[in-house]
């Protein structure tokens, strides 16, 4: 299933490595593509949305859906 999230706070290459890892930690599966002029991060999960969400939020980022 693929899922998008708006999340602000990514400004550098690093906070990328930091969403994917997070993301890669609740799905070691997924499939994650940032666009960070877009602030949008899509992934490939069937995990679900909460836990995801929960997962960048914890490396300190915001999700705004």
């Amino acid at each position: 299933m693929n899922q998008t999230f708006t999340v602000t706070g990514m400004t550098c290459g690093h906070c990328e490595k930091a969403v994917t890892q997070a993301l890669q930690q609740v799905d070691p599966q997924a499939q994650v593509v940032i666009d960070r002029s877009h602030n949008s991060v899509q992934v490939q999960s069937n995990q679900p949305r909460q836990a995801l969400a929960a997962a960048i939020t914890e490396e300190g980022y915001a999700v705004a859906d």
